[in-house]
């Protein structure tokens, strides 16, 4: 009698919570593994937008009916590009990209199992920022080798600018193997189309926001694991970021944060061609206890690495190359971004 008494309220109880729609499932259980030898990338996407359109963003142009001529033939081949772009000179999939110029969160989604990328388990990190034409910053990460503890926007306004409108700082903070910590900043930071010393202030801005979390985090622990990376818009050398930020030269022993992109810089090499000269926009940055191994996770080498690879390169008549582009104005060209990928590999 007992039996069944214990049967029915059994099935009573597995009833009802279907019914109410909560059935008890066991949470899945992750043990996180090994990252070494794996990849963080950095990549400007160059305006991957999807061809649905959005309320309150101004993504018209790429519509099937915009100017642009945007459609689900071009969007999937913007993605083959990406997959193939963040897949580069790695041994295997990254275990952290980072990503600007992506409209939402439904294109990381769709990203996230495109192609060879869907032979891992990614995930995405993602707030929505208030940029007008609704670009902001993602980032995707393995779920098997990291797992997300804060993820959060931090906001790039300026009180004097009542409708100025820029992408957050996407900043996830995550655990690795062996209980390691790492703070990644995503970066998108306000763009030179109105002049470069015109817009100077509102990067100087995008630095002082980002600096005030990582003065914060430093504070809590001397040897937090910082990384931040995306497009400054700005180079190395620039106020932004050797000033505000504090991002200097591996041998700069007056700043807490190495920029892995300055040797590139001094040597004139970029991420991106503008009237026919490169520069370095595109950048990773990490916290010099991460860069010397003091927070127990290390980088293989000395530098960040630019990707400048043939298959991401458009040559010239002349003979020159640039980054072989998704558009030139309104003419489609179907290639990969006007920016290149950089990554680092973890030891």
């Amino acid at each position: 009698m007992k039996k069944l008494f214990l049967i029915a309220v059994t099935l009573t109880f597995t009833l009802v919570s279907v019914a109410q729609g909560r059935e008890e499932r066991p949470a899945e259980v992750i043990v996180l593994k090994p990252y070494k030898g794996k990849a963080i990338v950095s990549y400007n996407c160059e305006n991957l937008f999807d061809t649905i359109d959005q309320p309150d963003v101004i993504d018209e142009d790429f519509l099937p009916s915009g100017k642009l001529k945007w459609n689900s033939t071009r969007y999937q081949t913007k993605l083959d590009h990406i997959v193939e772009a963040v897949t580069l000179q790695t041994t295997s999939n990254p275990l952290i990209i980072g990503l600007v110029e992506v409209e939402n969160y439904g294109v990381l989604k769709d990203l996230k199992s495109h192609g060879k990328l869907g032979e891992t388990r990614y995930e995405v990190a993602h707030k929505d920022s208030p940029d007008k034409r609704g670009i902001d910053c993602g980032l995707l990460y393995d779920k098997d080798r990291f797992k997300p503890l804060v993820i959060t926007n931090l906001a790039v306004k300026i009180d004097t600018a009542k409708n100025f409108f820029t992408r957050d700082v996407l900043y996830v903070k995550g655990e690795l193997f062996g209980g390691k910590i790492i703070h990644v900043f995503v970066n998108h930071w306000p763009s030179r189309r109105s002049g470069e010393k015109e817009s100077e202030h509102l990067r100087v801005r995008a630095a002082e926001v980002a600096r005030a979390k990582i003065n914060e985090i430093l504070k809590e622990n001397p040897k937090a694991n910082i990384l931040l990376m995306g497009d400054f818009n700005d180079h190395p050398d620039n106020i932004s970021l050797e000033t505000t930020l504090g991002a200097g030269q591996t041998k700069d022993k007056t700043k807490d944060l190495v920029n892995l992109m300055y040797n590139d810089h001094l040597a004139g090499e970029g991420t991106h061609s503008y009237q026919g000269k490169w520069g370095v926009l595109d950048q990773i940055i990490v916290s010099k206890s991460f860069y010397k191994g003091k927070g127990k996770i290390k980088i293989l080498g000395k530098d960040a690495k630019i990707i400048k690879d043939d298959l991401l390169l458009f040559e010239m008549k002349d003979g020159t190359k640039k980054p072989s582009t998704t558009y030139g104005g309104e003419k489609y060209y179907g290639g990969y971004s006007d920016h290149l990928p950089i990554q680092i590999t973890l030891k």
